[in-house]
């Protein structure tokens, strides 16, 4: 079992810096506009020679009411006849992108995210798992991982019986916050029983895992209205959390413009509600997995970072890293093989392209052997927490030392701190430092000397 995580504040205050999530490595903010459906064809054709497994991530944008702190791409309607040329435009999509792969290749992870997905009727619903399955090997055995993100505010009972019927089996509820005054202050009421008969109706259903989104830094939040929210939480029995930093960039989010700045709480307030979040965390059973990821530890997160087969993708963090992952709809990003890219986030553009039976590609880039150097690299420490050189050495026919002997003052620098263990054969990142091990992995990061720091949020 992975050591305890151990709370430091002084290498929290001089290690918490602006960086990337690393759900990629490059990062998106690398992709660029000469990748187009091309490159993309080509390396659907190399997935289909490799007969390599899939992973299908589906963007339905639609919200009926704008959350103020929310930063997905999403469109604001009370119109559900939206839906209708949304789905027309994206199942073309999933047929173009499927002519180009093997029927043997199976789908063992699907995710539908958003927006809310369940702004679509049953029957759009129906209609869309229906195209799905027609033209992807879908399997039908409840063994793959098949999850939606839901909203209690729009399923009942009667939508969790559908969504299980059409397959899924995990489920991923906002829920944020339950306190009203906080609730009221990002435009998200939600009661705890909403919330509850939902994970109720999913239990009852025999849904495989209940994952439950949190978010603390948002306006009104203390230290103890938030603690109050974990308790309750914790009372619900997740199978997983995810507690994330809520990053206020009003100048690249519009609805964030909504917020009262003066209403969110201080650093060291923001500070307090980790560190205790954590405590109550810890102390009811939950594993950190990395990042702001929490599990229950025979969930199959826990299990595969202590098997050491830990992956991260665009979906986070998975058991399915090995798949290639198919992003359909908005703004949904692609990762296959060592191609990145992603379609463009403007809804009319992406329904135009599709209306004239071209893919949406707008954007993305292909990783060279640098890259994927880096890649497994970082890989490697965000997921396990640390790195055996021989491992890389024997996967890239480098010398690590000899490869990377730039970095050694600052890995150097990091293990004086007490961030990780710095050995001759290896690195760990220690218990003090995994809070922290988004500032590790931003080392080895060739491209972040180029990048601006305020296009990410604070590691903490």
């Amino acid at each position: 079992m992975l050591d305890a995580i151990r709370w430091d504040s002084d290498l929290i205050r001089r290690y918490d810096l602006a960086g990337p999530r690393y759900t990629s490595y490059p990062t998106a903010v690398q992709f660029h506009g000469q990748v187009g459906t091309f490159d993309l064809f080509h390396a659907l054709r190399d997935s289909r020679k490799a007969q390599r497994p899939l992973s299908l991530y589906v963007h339905v944008p639609f919200c009926a009411n704008i959350c103020y702190y929310c930063a997905c791409n999403k469109v604001i309607t009370k119109d559900r006849g939206r839906a209708q040329p949304y789905l027309q435009r994206l199942e073309q999509e999933i047929q173009l992108i499927a002519c180009h792969l093997d029927p043997a290749q199976t789908v063992e992870q699907l995710h539908f995210g958003g927006g809310t997905p369940t702004f679509l009727s049953h029957d759009e619903l129906r209609q869309l798992m229906a195209h799905l399955r027609k033209h992807f090997n879908l399997l039908n055995d409840d063994s793959g991982d098949y999850g939606i993100e839901i909203d209690p505010r729009e399923a009942d009972w009667s939508t969790m019986g559908l969504l299980r019927e059409l397959g899924f089996n995990r489920v991923s509820i906002g829920l944020q916050d339950l306190d009203p005054a906080v609730q009221r202050a990002v435009n998200r009421l939600q009661s705890l029983e909403e919330t509850r008969a939902v994970i109720d109706a999913a239990r009852t259903l025999q849904f495989r895992s209940i994952n439950i989104d949190l978010i603390y830094g948002l306006p009104k939040q203390t230290p103890d209205n938030f603690a109050r929210t974990v308790e309750e939480v914790i009372s619900l029995q997740p199978d997983r959390l995810s507690v994330f930093n809520y990053a206020h960039l009003p100048e690249r989010f519009m609805p964030q413009r909504r917020i009262n700045s003066s209403e969110l709480p201080s650093p060291a307030h923001k500070l307090e509600m980790l560190q205790r979040t954590i405590e109550q965390l810890t102390a009811a059973g939950y594993r950190y997995i990395g990042m702001d990821h929490f599990a229950l530890p025979d969930d199959e997160l826990a299990i595969a970072q202590e098997e050491q087969t830990l992956q991260r993708n665009f979906q986070g963090y998975t058991t399915h890293g090995h798949c290639d992952l198919i992003g359909l709809g908005v703004s949904a990003i692609s990762q296959i093989g060592d191609l990145y890219c992603q379609n463009s986030s403007d809804l009319n553009a992406y329904q135009n392209s599709l209306a004239s039976a071209q893919l949406a590609t707008s954007r993305g880039l292909v990783c060279n052997a640098d890259d994927r150097l880096r890649r497994a690299v970082i890989q490697q420490l965000i997921c396990n927490f640390k790195l055996e050189f021989a491992e890389i050495e024997q996967q890239f026919n480098i010398d690590f030392q000899g490869y990377f002997g730039a970095l050694w003052p600052q890995l150097q620098g990091m293990a004086e701190d007490g961030l990780i263990r710095f050995e001759r054969e290896r690195i760990e990142v220690l218990p003090a430092g995994r809070l922290l091990v988004r500032s590790v992995c931003m080392v080895f990061d060739a491209y972040l000397e180029q990048q601006n720091r305020q296009r990410f949020s604070r590691v903490i």
